[in-house]
């Protein structure tokens, strides 16, 4: 009988000795995303315990992303973004790694790229040789696609404290968040990594460029190749040149569900007589996300000026579920108590502008922040995000935002 009792006892003990043995270390881990042209892309998060559950932190240069979806499995790890629906399903190795694979749900399909992550190295990229050049400043920035002969123009801004480097590129519809890395003799080396963004820079450092510079974007075999010159004068078209009200074309008129399912129209009377500030976004936009969290506490913080706030959300599919399911997410992170409607119309829809605000010209990027006075009158559209990641470009930004609100509210309706 005791021999029958170990017996029975012996697969739960080893199961519960395998269940103990895996366990995702507290500390720094360096991931990597194993693109098929074996430019990784490289990032680094921390791992914390508390009650009684696993946190992670993503790094990218002062930015920490909370992700506090972690499940572990005997030897399987699993980790939800908290936004843009993307996730990591891996396995712990013996050699105390863990290899797996990122993996993004579009609308249409699932998409993945492999990923495996290292604990206890804190370096981003390794540093072979001392930093031959310092890339500290502002460039006027080109940005162009393999066969193609136009480019596209931004601004990258770099600061450089011994070799790390920590920086971004501003463009007209938003910034390129927060990229971290180093120069590794003469050559520069950024990545980041947010659950969406998952880019890589390198480019051969001069004294006044950035030359034959490759940026690897995402989990397919998209890049470009972009080249930098210092100009500390280089700068952006005018935000609110790039979209504007019609003439003659008179309020906002749109009536869109709510994220529980519940009609809300621009009509309605909580928005009588107030200035309103529409945010068109979708979940799966790193910049409006930035500019939620943004939106989210300036409107607790003022809605008892007579301002309020609404969100248009374009999700990659028509489906209303789906979308519900990718923004409830998105705004609960956040803490949103304005409402969020789900306008039914794809971001990809070329007629996206004509089907929910025909009273504004195209819409050219995401976010894009439409001011409204107390007349219901469009008085200004911004298009594009200076997020945290841009330093003083979103101080500036700020003051500017509550500089205009101040102005409508002062105005009688």
């Amino acid at each position: 009988m005791k021999k029958l009792w170990l017996l029975l006892c012996l697969p739960a003990f080893i199961f519960g000795t395998q269940l103990e043995k895996w366990d995702l270390e507290k500390g720094v881990w360096q991931a990597s995303l194993h693109r098929k042209d074996g430019a990784d892309i490289v990032f680094n998060f921390e791992v914390k315990d508390s009650a009684r559950k696993k946190l992670v932190y993503v790094l990218n240069a002062n930015d920490r992303l909370l992700v506090d979806d972690v499940k572990i499995q005997g030897d399987s790890l699993f980790i939800k973004m908290p936004f843009f629906d993307s996730e990591f399903k891996a396995a712990f190795t013996k050699a105390g790694r863990i290899e797996g694979s990122w993996i993004r749900h579009l609308a249409d399909r699932d998409v993945s790229i492999p990923f495996s992550a290292e604990h206890n190295v804190k370096q981003r990229f390794e540093q072979h040789t001392p930093a031959k050049g310092n890339v500290t400043g502002r460039y006027a920035t080109w940005f162009t696609s393999p066969g193609k002969s136009d480019s596209s123009f931004a601004v990258g801004e770099f600061k450089q404290q011994g070799n790390i480097v920590h920086g971004t590129f501003l463009t007209p519809t938003g910034d390129y968040r927060f990229l971290e890395g180093i120069v590794d003799g003469d050559t520069l080396k950024l990545s980041t990594f947010d659950g969406s963004h998952a880019y890589y820079f390198t480019a051969l450092v001069k004294e006044n460029s950035l030359e034959n510079g490759v940026f690897y974007a995402g989990i397919g075999d998209g890049k470009e190749h972009w080249s930098a010159v210092k100009d500390e004068k280089a700068a952006l078209p005018d935000a609110t040149a790039l979209a504007s009200a019609k003439e003659g074309s008179g309020r906002p008129d749109f009536t869109f569900p709510d994220i529980n399912g519940k009609k809300v129209s621009f009509k309605d009377k909580r928005f009588e007589n107030k200035v309103v500030v529409i945010t068109i976004m979708g979940s799966w936009c790193p910049n409006c996300m930035d500019e939620t969290g943004f939106l989210s506490n300036w409107y607790k913080e003022n809605k008892a000026r007579g301002v309020e706030v609404i969100g248009l959300a374009y999700e990659r599919t028509t489906d209303f579920e789906k979308s519900q399911k990718a923004l409830k997410g998105f705004l609960k992170r956040f803490d949103v108590n304005y409402p969020v409607l789900i306008t039914g119309v794809t971001v990809s829809d070329p007629q996206r502008t004509e089907k929910t605000l025909p009273q504004i010209t195209t819409i050219k990027g995401f976010p894009t922040t439409i001011f409204i006075d107390r007349k219901g009158n469009v008085r200004e559209v911004h298009t594009g995000f200076s997020g945290p990641g841009t330093g003083e470009h979103y101080e500036a930004f700020k003051k500017e935002f509550n500089s205009l609100v101040d102005s409508l509210l002062s105005e009688k309706s």
